[in-house]
């Protein structure tokens, strides 16, 4: 249905005269005309009838004017979804439990005005490509590869660097342990049945098992969180790692240990994702709040993936324009 045809009924509705309407409009009264004519074919009825006082409906129009009202009123919400500083700013975190959702959380807290749509990709490449499309305005990745690898107008920053803790059940040797190290974890079976081969998380993983002589376990189905905590509770062999900030709920007779993991600390590297030329404001908005973030640890005293060289520095409050990491 031609909307200015709509749009053009509902104005000589309300103007109560063609040549009124066309004024309104600025067109011709002959452009009116020849819209309600297209419109009343489209629809195969007449909606006016011309008198001496102007334009009156019929009994048809009477019945078309409230949807025609509806349609424009849906145009504009479909406009304004799409309007520089309008729309939802789009923004993946491949899972919603992870540290990236609750910097989100903050980052919402901070401007409530801000309207988010969360999304939850799989892998590294599909939200690029979608940070590449436009499908999305943003992503939380670990960037794997050199900053030249990245698409021409793809940006990419560390945000914050995660650490990692050991979750034990109640019979693990390590339960009653407030601290272990990554050496004292070489023999133990780190079980990680989400560690899907290809994935940002697998790379980063594979490298920590490498560096430490670790063994990480990715064999069985992936029934998911929940189901990984219930084999953790009940099992005196199998470990498994989270990400400090991750946030798990349990029913409180599993009686699971967290447990930190020091000398050094394994921290996982979250980087923003986004196109360079995007001109949505709360994506800037949210690089600022991003750049005031300081971790709570002393970075000296931490190991990071040899990849992670290729990375540039955290963002900056008072970064404007941030070069490819």
């Amino acid at each position: 249905m031609d909307l200015d045809a709509v749009r053009t009924f509902v104005a000589v509705t309300d103007a109560g005269q063609f040549q009124q309407a066309a004024a309104d409009l600025s067109i011709t009264q002959q452009g009116v005309s020849k819209r309600i004519a297209a419109l009343e074919k489209d629809l195969g009825v007449r909606l006016f009838t011309r008198t001496a006082r102007g334009a009156r409906l019929t009994i048809d129009g009477q019945a078309f004017l409230p949807h025609a009202r509806d349609l424009l009123k849906a145009e504009e919400r479909a406009a304004a979804s799409v309007r520089p500083g309008r729309r939802a700013l789009r923004v993946d975190v491949i899972n919603r439990r992870i540290a990236p959702a609750g910097m989100l959380r903050d980052f919402h807290r901070a401007h409530p005005e801000t309207e988010l749509d969360v999304v939850t990709l799989f892998d590294a490449d599909a939200a690029i490509a979608a940070v590449r499309s436009g499908t999305i305005d943003a992503t939380f990745r670990a960037v794997t590869r050199p900053a030249r690898q990245l698409p021409d107008g793809i940006e990419a920053v560390r945000v914050l660097d995660e650490p990692i803790q050991l979750l034990t059940g109640p019979a693990h040797g390590f339960a009653e342990a407030r601290a272990v190290t990554p050496a004292e974890l070489a023999g133990h079976r780190i079980w990680m049945p989400g560690n899907a081969t290809g994935t940002e998380w697998a790379a980063y993983y594979d490298e920590l098992a490498a560096a430490f002589g670790l063994t990480i376990e990715a064999t069985g189905p992936n029934f998911g969180t929940e189901a990984l905590l219930d084999v953790i509770a009940d099992s005196s062999a199998l470990a498994t790692f989270v990400g400090e900030q991750t946030r798990l709920v349990w029913p409180a007779d599993y009686g699971l240990r967290r447990i930190a993991v020091h000398d050094p600390t394994p921290v996982y590297p979250h980087s923003l994702i986004w196109r360079s030329d995007n001109p949505h404001p709360a994506l800037t908005a949210l690089r600022h709040h991003l750049g005031s973030f300081r971790p709570d640890h002393d970075a000296t005293g931490t190991w990071t993936p040899t990849w992670l060289g290729t990375q540039a520095d955290r963002l900056s409050p008072s970064t404007d324009v941030v070069g490819r990491g």
